[in-house]
């Protein structure tokens, strides 16, 4: 429709096409969800890409959704982690399937899961800006402006807007809720009137995607030096990414660059420019460190960088974001089939924004120890990769911080020891594997002992939404496990009506 009226309601519409809303939408669709996307860009997934890395975390989440196997092929997996040039994080012990860092460029991370929401029935709607939004008790209407056709569920088919007047086309949608996705400069956001409180940690970053004439030795090249900092990684494709700072060097994000500057600062950072060529692409860029003081107002929420911001130290911020997807999506899911009430979606902020907050810290903790230049803060540095890397306690929280991994959501009080803990991939009686069983946006009960389902049969009535299975070990415990893998109730007795209770009251 053109002009200024009202399209029917969409269930949900999420704002931003990037890895955060390319893995909601998916998940919501997967879910029976009617979910639109919007995004200002054209349909295009560029190569010009920030993020290069998934973390173990992000992977389990992956691969509940079949995809981590398809990007490990693609990837190169990393066992060590290295932070300013002396830290190692050895990945080795993680109590995961992926004991690694997974070194990919994020435009194959977004192929794969734009091609996923595509054949779950996502409808995406490209050229399409959001200029406000407006919510009352009953749902959201959002004002766009559109210059490009909708793209349809999917199938990319045009499905009968009218693009052939002149100037974009603006419309009003409605949905029942609306996921903000939309970036830093956030429009649903700003609509919704949350401020983005923070501050820029660090200015003049220079980005350039080149050829080398020398291999690096190292599948990740990261160094620090006070003066200068720089990181390499491969795309896959011929080129590498170089990130890079100099102290000597901040000016405006709209200075001219050129690959003097960069070959200069990669040789104060790692000694040398590896015969840097051929470059496709540089710019310049400022990274703050910003975090909404809400993910949730009424029926808008928000997730990834809309939400929060950091330095790229520790290679989080798509993995925070995909994160927050995992969390958020199943939870729209349960609230929009009317199976949980709304305040579900409230324990998306009380769980989320802690980690959020988190990683600014620790993000922003690599990124001043890596600029440290005075004596007494190189030392800090020092210090603190000595304690780290030889007190196994702090080894194994600073291993868990970065992978994600490492993070629990908060219990009511009396609950099970187990609730809100990350639950590994344990090994199922049938000799399947729980991200297995999580696929498909299911819960996973695993209960002790023979199967009980002919006698309680928990899963009459949600078998599109709940999957029953067996400890393959001697394990007493029954445990729920959430859609996202962290457990949602558990009991050291299988007690039918307990287990029943419970299913209700979290699967309904």
């Amino acid at each position: 429709m053109n002009g200024t009226g009202t399209q029917d309601t969409h269930s949900v519409i999420v704002v931003g096409a990037g890895p955060t809303g390319l893995l909601l939408a998916g998940d919501l669709a997967t879910a029976g969800v009617p979910v639109t996307v919007l995004d200002k860009r054209p349909r295009e997934i560029s190569n010009l890409s920030r993020a290069f890395v998934l973390h173990a975390r992000t992977l389990e989440e992956l691969d509940a959704r079949d995809l981590a196997d398809r990007l490990e092929s693609v990837g190169r997996p990393l066992e060590n982690l290295q932070l300013f040039g002396r830290l190692d994080l050895d990945l080795g012990g993680l109590h995961s399937r992926f004991r690694h860092v997974l070194v990919i460029p994020q435009y194959e991370v977004e192929k794969a899961l734009l091609e996923r929401a595509e054949r779950a029935g996502v409808t995406f709607r490209y050229g399409t800006e959001v200029t406000r939004l407006t919510q009352d008790a009953d749902g959201v209407t959002v004002t766009v402006a559109s210059s490009e056709k909708d793209t349809g569920k999917g199938s990319g088919k045009d499905s009968g807007k009218d693009s052939g007047a002149p100037g974009p086309a603006t419309e009003r949608l409605r949905a029942a809720y609306v996921v903000g996705a939309d970036g830093l400069h956030s429009t649903v956001r700003k609509s919704v009137g949350l401020p983005f409180p923070g501050h820029a940690v660090i200015r003049s970053v220079v980005l350039a995607d080149v050829r080398l004439a020398e291999e690096p030795e190292a599948l990740l090249t990261v160094n620090a030096t006070g003066k200068a900092f720089a990181f390499l990684a491969p795309f896959g494709d011929g080129y590498h990414r170089v990130i890079g700072w100099n102290r000597d060097r901040v000016v405006s994000d709209h200075a001219p660059l050129d690959l003097d500057e960069v070959k200069e600062i990669t040789r104060l950072a790692l000694g040398r420019d590896f015969g840097m060529h051929d470059p496709r692409w540089m710019s310049r860029f400022h990274s703050d460190e910003r975090q909404a003081p809400a993910y949730r107002v009424g029926r808008v929420l928000l997730a990834g960088d809309a939400a929060h911001v950091h330095s790229p130290a520790g290679g989080q911020g798509m993995n925070t974001g995909l994160q927050d997807a995992a969390n958020l999506g199943w939870k729209l899911a349960q609230v929009v089939h009317g199976r949980a009430d709304d305040a579900l979606l409230d324990s998306y902020q009380a769980e989320r924004h802690p980690v959020g907050r988190a990683v600014l810290r620790s993000s922003g903790g690599i990124v001043r120890l890596a600029m440290a230049h005075r004596p007494w803060s190189r030392g800090l540095r020092a210090a603190v990769a000595g304690v780290v890397d030889s007190v196994a306690p702090v080894r194994r929280r600073a291993t868990g911080q970065v992978t994600g991994v490492g993070y629990r959501y908060p219990a009511p009080r009396g609950a099970h020891r187990f609730t809100g803990m990350r639950v590994p991939d344990v090994a199922l009686a049938d000799g399947g594997r729980l991200y297995a069983s999580l696929r498909g946006g299911r819960f996973v009960l695993i209960t002790p002992g023979a199967p009980e389902t002919a006698a309680h049969p928990y899963d009459e009535g949600r078998k599109d939404r709940l999957a029953v299975e067996h400890w393959a070990s001697d394990r007493r415990t029954a445990v729920l496990v959430r859609p996202d893998g962290y457990v949602a109730w558990a009991s050291d007795s299988a007690d039918p009506a307990g287990v029943e209770a419970a299913l209700e009251r979290h699967v309904g």
